[in-house]
C-alpha cells in the first residue's frame, strides 16, 4: 500500500467555510441590531411628532415673530427630540426640547405642558437661541384683568 493510496478524510461544510462565515454572520447580527436601534428611535421620534403638544408647540414658535426675527425664516424642526410625552386619555405630561433650524441661526425649543380634561396648558415654553444670552419666552404673560 502506498502513500498516494491513502485519501485524508474529506472535510465537512463547517471545516471548509468557517474562516469566511464566521466574520460574515458577526457583521449581520450587528447590522441586525443597529437597524433594530434605528428603527425603534425613529418610531419614538415619529410618536412624539405626531402629538398635538409638539405641533402646537412647534407652530407658536414659528409663528412668534422675534423668533422668527432671530432664527431667520424658514424655521424648520430639527431631527433629534428629546424629553417625553406621556398621555392617559383626557390628562397627561409632557417635557420635550425640538432642535429648530433657521436660515441664521440654530435654536431649541423647550415645552413643558400638562394635558388636564383633553386640554395641553404650557407651563414653560421658550427658545434658546444659539450665540444669545437669555431665551425668549412664547408664553403670553395676561396682566391688568386679574384681581389684585
Amino acid at each position: 500500500m502506498t502513500s498516494s493510496d491513502i485519501t485524508a478524510p474529506s472535510r465537512n461544510w463547517w471545516q471548509r467555510n468557517w474562516k469566511w462565515f464566521v466574520p460574515t454572520g458577526c457583521v449581520a447580527i450587528l447590522a441586525l441590531f443597529a437597524a433594530f436601534v434605528f428603527s425603534l428611535v425613529f418610531f419614538v421620534f415619529s410618536v412624539i411628532r405626531h402629538t398635538d403638544v409638539f405641533r402646537d408647540a412647534l407652530e407658536k414658535a414659528k409663528a412668534n415673530p422675534q423668533v422668527r426675527a432671530e432664527l431667520g425664516e424658514p424655521i424648520r424642526e430639527g431631527w433629534w427630540l428629546s424629553g417625553s410625552v406621556n398621555t392617559s386619555g383626557a390628562s397627561g405630561n409632557a417635557d420635550i426640547s425640538i432642535p429648530l433650524k433657521g436660515s441664521r441661526k440654530d435654536g431649541t425649543l423647550y415645552a413643558v405642558a400638562h394635558k388636564s380634561a383633553g386640554e395641553w396648558t404650557y407651563d414653560r415654553l421658550e427658545v434658546a437661541a444659539d450665540r444669545r444670552a437669555g431665551r425668549i419666552k412664547l408664553l403670553e404673560v395676561v396682566r391688568g384683568d386679574a384681581e389684585p
